[in-house]
């Protein structure tokens, strides 16, 4: 019999049998590894790039799950800057160090000796009345002198402190090393005490609430048979999530159910965000926000979910729009374009996307398009399709205008029309995801090698409490072909300006560039792919032979790629596997002697120095006898 050629149709599909896709000729099963011009390429390894705080070098990460990030040069200064939104803080990355630019709940100036300590405790009692704080919230602590051994270096460091309340005018603090004396009261006599945002704002929450009832909330939390007060409230129903944007070079901010920031990039990198209602001029700013963005060309703050003109309770469904070039300013005049719509399809609004023409909004049932026409009306609405609503706020993606996203069971595109996407790993990646945790998952885009990825919280996935996501589903827009892995990823942002590699976060605040190497991090990459049970005969009725493989792939001098052979003489018979054939680049031919009516090729590498594109193998298969 002469050779036959490999040939399987670029993809992975796992939602048919394995026989079944492969006498389909397709992949059922792949990490690692993404396609390229139709053809299985291991994918390029990543580096991690250090940073750390600029109040302390041995902290080496943001605090918190990184949640949003934000990336731009600005054109004054030629500068590259990250913004990163974890779930209880908001950051600024620039020149290698991290700056805190948490907006500021409050500000207590001047307080007299309010810190205690315990000889051999690291607890440090503050004493603020009517502080307002709730236990997980942060403060910083500022001018405070040396008390029962803790130096004022360590209680004043700029990262802060998160604090444990105990009531309504005392909390707790944990210092990095026990006091050496007992004091009362100390501290210093003009010490002040800066509050970030938390818990009363929407921060600090990993994961949503699936429900109220037994169980909600933090444990301990308060006295049986007590109500809680509003600030010691640890319930929410939506996870922690930033909504980042570009104004210019400054940033607008805002975390979901909460109020609207501005970060001025001129003012320095340290200073933190403020209220956008706070400067001057601004008018109606809404108080609680599920998400923003900013349209283009016109150049709208648009909040979507927003409170009401004049009132303070969240209407989810509710757009309101800023004043053309004037973020601050939400009163609706005859002279200005601000103003508002409310959408009827859906409870809530989930996210945005400014695309080339029109502001693309996704409520959790529909999709609407939001487009500038300019007076007296400013936007037009329409309604663009039902029964495709987004899960998530970072669960689309904007390529080139058309806009990607994820849906409840399945993926969709929108190119001027929504289609739902044909996936053939569907129910593969749906029936494995936890659908408690479905918000977590976001939309990645790597242009060069045409992908959008989605990440996510899958079952295999065994940590109990706050899961972040630990796989992926990969669609390649260009070859319309799916790939599945695992990789844990929080964030990500594609190569931009001169940041020539996309650059993610993991959930433990690691920054990684992609696309460099061969290595995770310096580590082996277990990347593979396997194809379906391919049929050597048409008919099935004999055993083959498969004594010789030709390989045929670009690979560099140092790649060690492996071949397993898996046989069946049925569709349900045993498998016999012959394992760790190796190709190299000298590599002509491999003697194999592999018997069954159906083979399976598992092609995998696991080292450091790896790097292989696949092309069309051939098979030496000979007729053998019949059983």
């Amino acid at each position: 019999m002469p050779f036959v050629p490999l040939k399987l149709k670029p993809g992975v599909v796992k939602d048919i049998t394995e026989y079944a896709s492969g006498n389909a000729s397709f992949y059922i099963d792949s990490n690692l590894v993404r396609f390229r011009n139709g053809f299985p390429e291991k994918l390029g390894g990543w580096i991690q790039e250090d940073y750390s705080s600029v109040g302390d070098s041995s902290t080496t990460v943001v605090y918190g799950k990184p949640k949003q990030i934000i990336f731009w040069r600005s054109i004054t200064d030629s500068i590259d800057r990250i913004v990163i939104g974890t779930h209880n803080h908001l950051y600024n990355l620039v020149g290698g160090q991290y700056y805190d630019i948490t907006p500021l709940r409050k500000t207590s100036s001047n307080l007299t000796n309010p810190l205690a300590t315990t000889d051999g405790s690291t607890t440090v009692t503050v004493t603020d009345s009517s502080h307002g704080a709730s236990t997980g919230d942060f403060v910083v602590i500022e001018q405070a002198t040396a008390i029962g051994g803790v130096t004022a270096d360590t209680l004043n460091r700029l990262d802060g402190y998160q604090i444990t309340k105990v009531d309504g005018n005392t909390y707790t603090i944990t210092v990095p090393s026990a006091a050496s004396s007992t004091v009362s009261a100390g501290g210093g006599t003009t010490i002040d005490i800066k509050y970030l945002i938390g818990n009363a704002e929407g921060l600090g929450f990993e994961s949503a609430d699936p429900a109220l009832g037994w169980g909600v909330g933090a444990w301990g939390e308060s006295t049986w048979n007590t109500a809680r007060d509003a600030t010691s409230n640890t319930i929410n129903l939506d996870a922690t999530n930033w909504s980042l944007s570009l104004w210019g070079e400054d940033i607008l901010a805002n975390n979901r159910n909460g109020q609207i920031y501005y970060w001025d990039t001129s003012a320095g990198e340290g200073t933190r965000a403020v209220l956008v209602s706070s400067l001057s001029g601004a008018t109606d700013v809404p108080t609680k926000v599920r998400t923003i963005a900013v349209s283009f060309p016109d150049r709208h703050l648009i909040a979507g979910g927003a409170t009401p003109l004049g009132s303070t309770e969240l209407d989810p469904m509710l757009v309101r729009f800023s004043n053309q070039e004037d973020f601050a300013v939400f009163t609706p005049t005859s002279t200005n374009t601000a103003g508002d719509q409310r959408l009827e399809v859906g409870q809530k609004i989930i996210c945005m996307l400014p695309t080339k023409d029109e502001m693309f909004i996704q409520t959790d049932e529909a999709a609407y398009a939001m487009t500038f026409t300019g007076p007296p009306f400013t936007f037009s609405f329409r309604l663009l399709a039902v029964n495709c609503g987004a899960v998530g706020l970072s669960g689309s993606a904007n390529v080139d205008g058309d806009v990607y996203w994820i849906g409840k069971n399945n993926f969709f595109v929108y190119d001027g029309a929504v289609k739902e996407l044909p996936c053939s790993v569907q129910y593969f990646v749906f029936d494995r995801m936890q659908k408690q945790f479905v918000d977590k998952t976001f939309a990645a885009h790597n242009k060069k090698y045409n992908e959008v990825t989605w990440f996510y919280v899958s079952t295999a996935n065994v940590t109990i409490n706050n899961p972040e996501p630990d796989s992926y589903v990969t669609y390649n827009y260009q070859d319309a072909a799916w790939t599945i892995g695992s990789l844990s990823r929080n964030v990500w942002h594609d190569a931009s300006g001169f940041r020539r590699t996309p650059f993610a976060f993991d959930g433990d605040g690691k920054l990684y560039n992609h696309d460099l190497g061969t290595t995770d991090n310096g580590n082996a990459m277990d990347a593979f792919i396997e194809t379906g049970d391919l049929e050597l005969s048409t008919a099935g009725e004999n055993l083959f032979l498969v004594d010789k493989i030709i390989p045929d792939a670009t690979m560099t001098e140092d790649t060690n790629l492996f071949i397993d052979l898996k046989t069946r003489k049925f569709p349900n018979g045993t498998e016999t596997i012959k394992s760790g054939f190796k190709v190299t680049s000298e590599t002509n031919k491999i003697s194999t002697r592999a018997k069954g009516r159906q083979l399976a090729v598992k092609f995998y590498s696991n080292g450091t120095t790896d790097q292989w594109l696949l092309g069309d193998f051939r098979l030496d298969a000979k007729k053998d006898s019949e059983r």
